[in-house]
């Protein structure tokens, strides 16, 4: 995504879970919160849920650290509906040193009653798992449902951020998100902006 690699480590977990959707494009994206809630559940499955957080959209932090990474990718089917590519990587015995952002691994994180951490086969079948409950509340309760679990795991918001946008850079308090999933930022000028897409920088992250 944007001219970056996406590499993982021995003893991670890198996969691609396929679908389709009847869904318009626009809300067919709101997949992404949704998969980010699954990999959260993943991680407290092996790790305390107070460790656990989400920033904005779908990067999942293990305290503070960013230690999953979520890329959605979709294209029309021959039959009108659309496909949905759901790939995600979770760190779970390795973490890269050469990030952007800090990274960590589960293994770092483990809950005291954990004897060891997960293998990649083992990850995937929690992520099958979690993420099959997390579609089935989007399916049965819509987006607000997701939204509102999603902020109970959120770190950032009402904290300075730095959102990196296609052609321009802005600044501002990271207020909450909109009822599509977009995330308000307030400027310096009491300008509100929506953020739909960008990598956004947290003080704390």
């Amino acid at each position: 995504r944007r001219g970056r690699a996406w590499a993982t480590g021995e003893g991670n977990l890198a996969a691609t879970l396929l679908a389709v959707t009847d869904r318009r494009p626009a809300e067919a994206a709101q997949v992404a919160f949704v998969a980010a809630l699954a990999v959260a559940d993943v991680f407290e499955t092996w790790a305390p849920a107070a460790v656990v957080s989400i920033k904005w959209p779908n990067d999942v932090l293990l305290a503070g650290r960013k230690a999953s990474g979520i890329l959605i990718e979709s294209g029309p089917t021959p039959d009108g509906r659309l496909w949905l590519a759901i790939g995600c990587g979770l760190n779970l015995g390795y973490a890269p040193d050469d990030t952007e952002r800090p990274a960590t691994r589960l293994a770092d994180h483990l809950s005291g009653d954990v004897a060891a951490c997960p293998t990649p086969d083992q990850a995937m079948e929690a992520f099958r798992a979690a993420f099959a409950r997390r579609l089935a509340d989007w399916e049965a309760s819509g987006f607000t449902a997701v939204l509102t679990a999603w902020t109970a795991k959120a770190q950032g918001l009402g904290q300075a951020c730095v959102a990196r946008l296609g052609n321009e850079t802005i600044e501002g308090i990271a207020e909450g998100l909109e009822p599509d999933g977009a995330l308000r930022l307030r400027t310096a000028s009491g300008e509100l902006r929506r953020v739909t897409a960008g990598d956004v920088f947290f003080a704390a992250a």
